[in-house]
């Protein structure tokens, strides 16, 4: 959990120092060293995709599951990059993680000092850079009338994280690897297209499988998610937490696909948002 406490002005100051470092390809480190993320960086980039939602209909239609796990399931008060530096430690993860993006900013509003999932990932890692270049994915939303979102998605693989959960630069970065998908805004869809508030569960539940899919298509055990869509947009984390439980339940393609599921959902303000996750994937694990 963050312990620092920084405003905006500072969250934007940060934003900026990040993106120099994307520039240069390297930093100083806390003991003064350079450390270079050129590399990482240029590689991450240019093997970052846009899929179009029928090339994701179609890798789930033919996805084919190998061997099966007896799948670890955590619920963690923590952000999505502590759950994931961890996971990176252990031998062998390539974390994936779920960024809840923003439909129509790459980086959402990380720039102007804002702090949600996806601000904190682009000031922290490579991310921004890997995202910003697929203007097709965000040109689709904007010029969508319904705030479901398209099922567009980007997967950017091994980006180079480099700050730790207070913003202080890492004495050695880490790559974790990122599928971004937005969320259904269900706060303005009641708002302004009320008559399509009854697709969002359909919609939702086929676009967690499409991240399931696409972690799968790449080879991803270790996987970072969450309370995707809970913040602005509106969704109900009970909601989101049993749309990502009938996705991996008993029966489903994806139960057992997976080493290890982290939901890391951090919720400083006591939301509800973690218990509401704790309380369903508890109450799934004792009744199995």
């Amino acid at each position: 959990m963050q312990t620092t406490v920084i405003n905006r002005k500072q969250r934007a100051d940060i934003a900026q120092e990040t993106l120099a470092i994307l520039a240069r390809g390297n930093y100083m480190n806390q003991h003064g060293d350079e450390v270079s993320i050129q590399d990482s960086l240029t590689t991450a980039k240019n093997a970052s995709v846009h899929y179009l939602p029928e090339e994701l209909q179609q890798i789930l239609l033919a996805l084919s599951v190998g061997e099966r796990f007896d799948t670890a399931i955590s619920v963690s008060n923590e952000g999505c990059l502590t759950v994931a530096r961890r996971m990176a430690s252990e031998d062998g993860a390539r974390p994936l993680c779920l960024n809840f993006a923003s439909p129509k900013n790459p980086g959402g509003g990380f720039l102007g000092g804002s702090e949600a999932q996806e601000e904190n990932l682009a000031k922290s890692s490579g991310l921004y850079p890997c995202i910003a270049q697929m203007t097709a994915m965000y040109e689709k939303n904007r010029a969508l009338q319904s705030c479901l979102y398209s099922d567009d998605m980007i997967y950017s693989p091994g980006v180079p994280v480099f700050r730790d959960n207070d913003y202080a630069l890492l004495d050695h970065f880490y790559h974790a690897s990122f599928i971004t998908a937005p969320a259904v805004n269900l706060g303005a869809l009641k708002k302004n297209d009320p008559e399509r508030v009854n697709e969002v569960a359909s919609v939702m539940l086929n676009r967690v499988n499409l991240v399931l899919a696409l972690a799968l298509q790449h080879g991803h055990q270790h996987l970072v998610l969450g309370a995707w869509g809970c913040g602005v947009f509106g969704n109900d984390p009970g909601d989101v937490a049993n749309y990502f439980l009938q996705a991996l339940s008993p029966g489903s393609v994806f139960h057992g696909a997976f080493k290890n599921i982290a939901f890391a959902v951090l919720d400083k303000k006591n939301t509800g948002s973690f218990q509401a996750f704790e309380t369903r994937f508890k109450n799934n694990a004792n009744n199995q």
